[in-house]
């Protein structure tokens, strides 16, 4: 496998001198395929240079843009179907946030006890320094409604496993991060829609409750899907019984749907309880979807380690989707707002270390706060954008926003690692354990 990274490594060298060939002699048939033969090539590549190995996952990013701005109309239609499907939105981000679920565990938020303190201020920076920083970027740099409104959505999203992922390389607190995680995953329906109501109520239309729902649908069903699959890992047989007769009881459900229930609920409750219903059908899925594939995980031992891929995929999907479809948005405001996105995560950075230094937390706690603050879960905004069907205008912040966070959060990573912090333990928890992550 390291032989063929490094063939994929010349040839992106060759690659590269046709690209500047083509760019040379103006023939977009030449540079054209030429970039995206070196975004590819070097995705596969990177991975043959050690210090550069951490790196491979934004490489495929980058690609995922490059794609998108180079042959935009390929990755907005297949013949008469729509790639910015709405619903295809939602499943691929849900599948996304399932291979999140299944990254953490119901012992994660066991540490909440041992790291309240911590989390609270985790909790408190990454809600308030984000959403402001965004909103006042947004009067800064004069971005129209619809894209200002993207980044303060992605400003106002819960953080996801990339933080966790960047503490762990830099040998920080697992747990504090991972705690706070958890518990702005599950804020996060809540304080959302929240403060997107309140900083961009006047650049788009922000209806509260469809958006908390949306953010149900798409962050907290699919991450408890995964957690189910944790819980019976270790489950008793009283409750796999449990699970058996929930699992029963949401097939029933879901099959009943199509054959007059959902038409009946349509038809006799108001829009609130119908939501209410949609999202507990949702739920019913998890249920059966979760139980499902822990009995595949039990046949198949590698799925488990199999699934980051598949997210990573999903990922790569609506990053290029996206770019595709904002790309003529890009090429006017690009530039601009990859400013921003540096701007916007160096003050995640820079106030969640600091913030957290001024209330007492030693160094390694106060660089896991500075992760949990400045990396936004950008899976989450493309979904809502999605769901809103603004993909690209509402959703462009997280496509830029996104390889850029990769990239800062595992230089600072790897330079905090080469820092090694000797201190006494803080209020805020340090116990250390090793996950299973795959970059």
């Amino acid at each position: 496998m390291n032989t063929f990274r490094k063939i994929c490594l010349v040839l992106s060298g060759l690659s590269l001198l046709l690209l500047i060939t083509g760019l040379v002699i103006d023939q977009s048939s030449i540079w054209r395929p030429s970039a995206l033969a070196l975004s590819v090539l070097f995705a596969i590549g990177i991975g043959a240079i050690p210090a550069l190995k951490g790196y491979q996952y934004t490489a495929w990013i980058i690609t995922a843009v490059v794609a998108g701005m180079i042959y935009p109309t390929a990755f907005l239609k297949w013949g008469d179907f729509d790639l910015r499907n709405k619903w295809l939105i939602l499943l691929v981000v849900q599948l996304v946030m399932f291979g999140m679920g299944l990254q953490m565990s119901l012992k994660d938020f066991t540490g909440l006890g041992s790291t309240g303190r911590g989390v609270l201020i985790g909790l408190l920076c990454h809600f308030s320094i984000m959403p402001m920083v965004g909103f006042l970027l947004t009067k800064i740099f004069h971005f129209e409604p619809e894209i200002a409104a993207g980044i303060i959505l992605i400003g106002s999203c819960s953080s996801g496993l990339a933080s966790n992922v960047m503490v762990y390389i830099a040998r920080a607190n697992l747990v504090l991060s991972v705690a706070v995680t958890a518990i702005t995953t599950l804020a996060a329906p809540f304080l959302t829609p929240l403060l997107m109501k309140l900083l961009a109520g006047t650049l788009i239309h922000i209806k509260f409750l469809d958006m908390m729902m949306e953010i149900i649908k798409i962050v907290i069903v699919p991450i408890g899907a995964g957690l189910l699959h944790d819980y019976l890992k270790t489950a008793s047989p009283n409750g796999w019984r449990k699970v058996k007769i929930a699992v029963i009881v949401a097939l029933a459900w879901l099959v009943s749907l199509p054959f007059g229930t959902w038409q009946f609920l349509d038809a006799n409750l108001p829009h609130a309880f119908l939501q209410s219903a949609e999202v507990l059908s949702f739920f019913a899925g998890a249920v059966v979807v979760g139980f499902l594939y822990h009995l595949l995980s039990v046949r198949f031992k590698q799925l488990d380690s199999f699934m980051p891929y598949v997210s990573m995929f999903g990922i790569v999907y609506f990053t290029t989707v996206t770019t595709a479809a904002g790309r003529d948005n890009l090429m006017q405001v690009g530039l601009l707002l990859f400013l921003t996105s540096i701007f916007h995560n160096a003050a995640g950075y820079f106030f969640g270390y600091w913030i957290s230094r001024a209330f007492k937390f030693d160094k390694n706690s106060a660089r896991t706060i500075a992760f949990e603050v400045g990396l936004q879960n950008g899976g989450m905004a493309s979904g809502l954008a999605g769901g809103m069907g603004k993909l690209g205008t509402v959703g462009l912040a997280s496509a830029v926003f996104s390889p850029w966070m990769n990239i800062s959060g595992s230089i600072l990573a790897n330079y905090w690692r080469r820092k090694p912090v000797q201190e006494e333990r803080s209020e805020a928890a340090e116990v250390q354990s090793k996950p299973e992550v795959v970059i």
